[in-house]
């Protein structure tokens, strides 16, 4: 393995944990009245790393289900889209 390719993985490696701690739970401190567009736009786009940590842990959940007003919905959809969207379409081939 080369130096670029090891420091490359540590880098990954390193924004995966730290996007996986932002991941989605219950929040205790929200009233259910609370739910916001960005919220579910941010849980949205992270949802991939949520799904991943949920498997292997029980108090990680991959949608906020305090917050689950209209707005949020809207937000957690649009983040899940925006984030699949460039991956599919840059898979394939031309």
């Amino acid at each position: 393995m080369t130096r670029r390719t090891g420091a490359a993985l540590v880098v990954a490696v390193g924004v995966l944990l730290l996007v996986g701690a932002c991941a989605a739970g219950a929040n205790t401190g929200q009233s259910p009245s609370g739910a916001n567009f960005w919220w579910g736009l941010w849980h949205g786009m992270i949802l991939p790393v949520t799904f991943i940590v949920s498997l292997f842990t029980d108090t990680v959940s991959i949608y906020e289900v305090d917050n689950d007003g209209n707005w949020y919905d809207f937000g957690f959809m649009l983040g899940i889209a925006l984030f699949s969207g460039p991956v599919i379409a840059g898979s394939r081939r031309r």
